[in-house]
């Protein structure tokens, strides 16, 4: 069964195809460099490195010290993680095996 986001439009299916196509990291860097201001991308890598962590259960002081992450930010990758799509824990899965 397909996945329905609350996202899904014509603009972001785009987004999603263009990174679908992208073949190695060099490619990312380049077209996230390009698509995203440096915080933006620094974000999106520090919520990844916090869902990391709350998987193998650092508690929130140990993520905030290690990532900067603010508590708010810790937290709602934690609802993310528990309640979300399921995205998390997918690619961390993938990651894993990786």
């Amino acid at each position: 069964m397909e996945y329905v986001s609350k996202l899904k439009d014509d603009q972001t299916d785009k987004l999603f195809d263009a990174i679908l196509l992208l073949e190695d990291q060099d490619e990312c860097y380049r077209f996230f460099e390009d698509l995203c201001t440096i915080n933006e991308l620094k974000s999106l890598a520090q919520r990844l490195e916090v869902a990391i962590m709350l998987r193998e259960k650092n508690t929130y002081q140990e993520i905030a010290g290690k990532t900067g992450a603010s508590t708010a930010t810790i937290s709602r990758v934690n609802r993310s993680l528990i309640y979300g799509a399921d995205g998390y824990n997918l690619i961390l899965d993938k990651l894993k095996t990786k």
